[in-house]
């Protein structure tokens, strides 16, 4: 009789627990393009961000060719654009555009499974390899509980470096950067929704994967 009340106990408690995650990728899942380079058009304007894009073309060109790291491209692009800015600074930007102009990007269909979601007391955590400089005030604005995304360093006295803070959020580190937040896998049912080569492994963990799709 004890062994079968602890039995019962323990699926009981395991039972209430056991809470539900959805974590959506944002570029190209959440919304219907890339969000840097229109961030980069948004703060800097037509020319000054077309003149540095440009002056980039090699080092995109040897990503393409397998040449350059897809880190090291990314840390090029935020070094042309972002080192020396104070961060204070750029996040002003990053909250406008993402007040103002993030909300254009999105799919209808990817906000009604975000509200069905949220309906549902599911926990929704976005993990990206986009920068969290905007998408943290627009998670914010949406009801995420928390967001994964690539981090820029800074120096002690607030100064963005043009590096990041670990690695980027794409590929294994997406996997890694969620379980380390939501702790083991027994304690939840995981949904996933991703769209490219960087969501395969953290689609892997899901119970729930949806790839290109939300239903």
């Amino acid at each position: 009789m004890a062994l079968r009340i602890s039995f019962m106990t323990t699926f009981y408690i395991g039972f209430m627990t056991t809470s539900t995650i959805a974590a959506f990728d944002f570029d190209n899942t959440l919304t219907d393009r890339d969000s840097l380079v229109p961030f980069l058009f948004y703060t800097y304007g037509w020319m000054k961000t077309s003149y540095h894009l440009a002056m980039l073309t090699p080092f995109f060109i040897g990503f393409l060719l397998g040449l350059v790291p897809r880190q090291a491209v990314k840390e090029k692009i935020l070094t042309r654009f972002f080192m020396g800015k104070n961060l204070t600074d750029m996040q002003a930007y990053a909250q406008t555009f993402a007040d103002q102009q993030l909300d254009c990007y999105l799919k209808p269909e990817a906000l009604q499974r975000l509200a069905w979601h949220q309906a549902q007391g599911h926990r929704c955590i976005l993990v990206s390899a986009s920068i969290e400089l905007y998408l943290q005030p627009w998670a914010k604005r949406h009801g995420f509980e928390a967001v994964m995304g690539s981090r820029l360093e800074t120096t002690s006295d607030g100064k963005i470096t043009g590096r990041l803070v670990g690695l980027n959020c794409w590929g294994p580190e997406k996997p890694h950067r969620l379980l380390a937040y939501i702790g083991p896998k027994e304690q939840y049912q995981l949904y996933v929704y991703g769209d490219s080569r960087g969501d395969q492994e953290l689609l892997a963990c899901a119970d729930y994967p949806f790839y290109r799709t939300f239903s």
